[in-house]
């Protein structure tokens, strides 16, 4: 048993902290909920990120990147989405010494501000699909954090696609779990259960939400 750390059998997620601090893989930082991934802990992202990002250029993924900062107005237009967020949304109303015109939010999720280029950028069924994937930052208020489980910032990816057809927004959808599938099994040794959520757990404002499902422990 390695200095430290407690034994798994007495108290899990103890032992799961223990590990983290004894692997250095992160450390908490100042603000409350959010950490600090140390170079062990980037080095393991780093090598996810990379086998994952030619998986998804494989599909015919390319990747952009879009703000961090949302206009508030952005997230109300869609009534159920800014209902799921609103208790872990994270706002700015203060900016270059005075209040803003308009709160902007720090990302919680990029749909909305991605939905708005998308509708500007496509003129012509001949634009599509678009199939584009972000690699970065988000942030959600989080009450109960537990490092890389539930950080109030975390890193991430975020594929957000458009599609001539309800069937082939779906045929999409349903490629893309397969290849988090694989990645899981087959990089990650994480067995998983694929399949879609009930009505009650659907992702704000979805009209299906398709998951992968790993146990814990606990």
């Amino acid at each position: 048993m390695a200095k430290n750390i407690t034994p798994r059998s007495e108290n899990f997620p103890q032992w799961y902290q223990d590990v983290i601090a004894a692997g250095e893989l992160a450390d908490n930082a100042p603000v409350r909920g959010c950490m600090v991934i140390r170079p062990t802990g980037f080095a393991l992202w780093e090598n996810m990120q990379s086998v994952m990002d030619r998986m998804f250029k494989e599909t015919g993924h390319v990747n952009a990147y879009f703000p961090l900062l949302i206009p508030e107005s952005f997230i109300h237009k869609e009534a159920e989405h800014v209902e799921g967020f609103s208790p872990e949304l994270a706002v700015v109303n203060f900016a270059g010494g005075k209040e803003l015109e308009e709160p902007l939010v720090i990302r919680p999720t990029s749909e909305t501000v991605i939905g708005h280029m998308y509708a500007k950028w496509l003129n012509s069924y001949r634009d599509l699909p678009i199939l584009i994937n972000q690699w970065c930052n988000v942030m959600r208020w989080e009450m109960r954090p537990r490092m890389f489980l539930r950080t109030s910032e975390f890193l991430w990816q975020e594929g957000h696609t458009a599609h001539e057809t309800a069937a082939e927004a779906r045929e999409e959808t349903l490629r893309m779990l397969e290849i988090y599938r694989i990645f899981l099994e087959d990089y990650c040794a994480v067995p998983v259960i694929t399949g879609e959520k009930p009505e009650h757990e659907k992702f704000p404002g979805a009209v299906k939400t398709y998951t992968l499902e790993a146990m814990m422990q606990d």
